[in-house]
């Protein structure tokens, strides 16, 4: 018998527990179903991590724009409550617009790939 071992953070083994319990099952059983199921299942786990990963970096990505394009904003502001005029303004405001975009997109495909059919 071989007895493989993980480790996880608080949250992660405060779901586990739940989900095991859910399942009426115990948390060694409930690791070994999912573990094997995944394993029997590559194709649709490797879709599923990719998935992931595509998620969290778009995400990543999303919130450096934001990030930058406030701080621009606040450049923007800064420049006209000084009384001066900022040209760079229309072009702030269409990147605010382009990320706006950038986001409805995103969302709407997450959303897409995460409702089951039927």
């Amino acid at each position: 018998m071989h007895q493989p071992s993980c480790r996880m953070n608080d949250d992660e083994f405060q779901l586990l527990t739940h989900a095991a319990s859910a399942c009426h099952m115990s948390i060694a059983g409930f690791l070994a179903h999912t573990a094997l199921k995944a394993a029997r299942d590559l194709d649709h786990t490797e879709a599923e991590i990719a998935t992931h990963r595509d998620v969290v970096r778009e995400l990543f990505a999303l919130r450096r724009a934001l990030g930058q394009i406030g701080n621009n904003l606040n450049q923007v502001a800064t420049v006209l409550n000084s009384g001066a005029d900022a040209p760079h303004a229309k072009a702030v405001l269409d990147a605010v617009q382009r990320t706006a975009q950038r986001v409805d997109d995103f969302t709407q495909r997450y959303v897409e790939t995460e409702t089951p059919a039927g």
